[in-house]
């Protein structure tokens, strides 16, 4: 493999922007009046039962409903038919019914864990997780800026005012979504209850000390800052000065090798620290599976090996082992 060292240089990209907040903070009115200063064509994606059309004296902008179940599926059919269409701005309102909503993926898992199907809760996460990633990159991945809101999990504190008395404020927490899901964005706003926005991650430098209400010229900002980048160069395939190597010539033959060899590690360990130990170190090949079409098999007979090493070694006082799948949620 050629190694190549370039200058670093930015480049023009769209929007990948996440605003959280708890029930009543503005989400969707920030969003859109986020997205107007930043495209001319606007869709929102609404699973909040019409609410995205209480708004409609804002500006222009169309709306795709999703009702319940909010699948992953439902998510990503509506992102792409916006994509094809052409509009400059996707917002996703709201992100975490895909996680927690009715027939999201904490309820699908919930459901296989009860089905009796599976050997382990470890089990479901790894049918889970896979379309977790695919509605993340579709996002990440979309033609168009990327609008998503997140409901926060709330705690209400009892704080003094200026006359000393005391008052009860509501605070949003985490969002309610995936564990860690905030950082695949480029931007995340937090809302608080008084509609004043703060950055908590901020890859473009802009909202550095910056507190305000979102409008049309926070959009107007960002579009000037993502459009102030050098213009993509076309794809390329990377040179090579070194032969095919046998994954490049049969990619499925060289997978099951690998998974193979891992199987085979497996069933010479004799404690359940050593078996989990091997599978964390194995944790890229679910990646992989998934990457190349036709490898849901050996990805099962990696989990089933798992299981039955666990089954075979028998209870140990080791910690709870981790997933696979980077990471189980809460």
């Amino acid at each position: 493999m050629s190694v190549l060292i370039r200058k670093a240089e930015r480049k023009r990209t769209k929007l990948r922007l996440a605003l959280a907040g708890p029930t009543g903070s503005g989400k969707s009115m920030s969003a859109l009046l986020l997205a107007f200063g930043l495209g001319e064509r606007v869709g929102m994606i609404d699973t909040e039962r019409g609410s995205g059309d209480l708004y409609a004296h804002l500006g222009d902008y169309d709306i795709i409903s999703l009702e319940p179940p909010f699948t992953v599926p439902k998510y990503r059919e509506a992102l792409k038919a916006f994509e094809n269409a052409g509009y400059d701005v996707i917002i996703v309102d709201s992100l975490s019914h895909a996680w927690s909503g009715e027939g999201g993926l904490l309820d699908k898992q919930g459901q296989l864990e009860k089905s009796g199907q599976y050997k382990s809760s470890f089990a479901t996460w790894r049918e889970i997780t896979p379309e977790h990633n695919k509605l993340v990159e579709e996002m990440l991945g979309s033609k168009s800026h990327i609008i998503a809101t997140m409901r926060t999990k709330t705690e209400y504190v009892i704080e003094k005012d200026d006359r000393g008395k005391n008052t009860v404020r509501k605070i949003g927490l985490s969002p309610v979504q995936r564990d860690g899901v905030e950082y695949e964005f480029s931007l995340v706003l937090d809302i608080a209850e008084n509609h004043y926005a703060r950055a908590s991650k901020d890859r473009t430098s802009l909202f550095d000390g910056w507190s305000d209400r979102i409008g049309a010229e926070t959009g107007r900002m960002l579009k000037a800052w993502l459009d102030s980048g050098a213009q993509p160069a076309p794809a390329q395939p990377a040179p090579r000065d070194e032969p095919l190597t046998p994954f490049d010539l049969e990619p499925m033959d060289a997978l099951r090798g690998r998974v193979s060899t891992v199987i085979q590690t497996l069933d010479k360990q004799r404690d359940l620290a050593s078996v989990e130990k091997v599978m964390r170190l194995a944790q890229g090949l679910l990646a992989d599976c998934d990457a190349i079409d036709g490898a849901d098999d050996l990805k099962t007979r990696l989990v089933d090996a798992f299981d039955a090493a666990r089954e075979r070694v028998g209870p140990s006082d080791a910690a709870e082992p981790q997933s696979m799948e980077m990471g189980m949620p809460e």
